[in-house]
């Protein structure tokens, strides 16, 4: 997917950095931190794009590709996005440093496979938990820099155990099949989370 069309429009428009990864983190030491983690310094920044690229097919060692996000927040423009809790936000997708887009031994990110996918299957209402919030800043970036229209979002609150741990698949805490399975009703369900109606 982003050898495709995304890389052809990044690359061409020079807004990808081409960087050896475990160079990066080890370089990176007590980076500023974004809402993904450290900052990326900028340490490939500094190497002539086309060095960059020979580089990586040269060596064949790990490499991730990452959008200039000074390049591509002023090609992007002011940009805002809707939530249907908080209304219209101003996108503020700098806070995120340069991020990954792809990885040689992975071909897409979350953040670029989510705006893709969405596009493609015509979602006009993103609804995802609180924890992603954040990533809606650079999720409307990558809409306005790919030339797609926004979606709304909704971003609900967390459900969370006694204790207040957020329940995650990841984690097997109970999923809304389990429930089912156990036979409890939707009203069950929506008394135990605290979401109405």
């Amino acid at each position: 997917m982003f050898s495709n069309r995304t890389g052809e429009i990044c690359r061409s428009q020079r807004r990808i950095s081409d960087c050896n990864i475990v160079v990066e983190i080890e370089r990176s030491g007590r980076a500023p931190q974004g809402p993904d983690g450290p900052l990326y310094p900028g340490t490939c920044n500094k190497i002539p794009f086309e060095k960059r690229e020979a580089m990586m097919r040269a060596r064949g060692a790990s490499y991730a590709l990452r959008l200039d996000m000074q390049m591509a927040c002023a090609a992007g423009g002011l940009l805002t996005w809707t939530d249907r809790g908080q209304g219209s936000i101003k996108a503020q997708p700098m806070k995120f440093g340069d991020i990954v887009l792809a990885r040689k031994d992975v071909p897409t990110s979350y953040h670029l496979s989510s705006v893709v996918d969405d596009h493609q299957q015509g979602v006009t209402l993103v609804t995802r938990g609180a924890d992603l919030f954040e990533a809606s800043h650079l999720h409307r970036l990558l809409q306005a820099l790919l030339g797609y229209e926004p979606p709304d979002y909704h971003h609900h609150r967390l459900v969370r155990d006694p204790v207040g741990r957020r329940l995650a698949k990841r984690d097997k805490d109970l999923t809304i099949r389990s429930l089912r399975e156990a036979n409890y009703t939707p009203e069950e369900v929506r008394q135990m989370t605290g979401f109405e109606g």
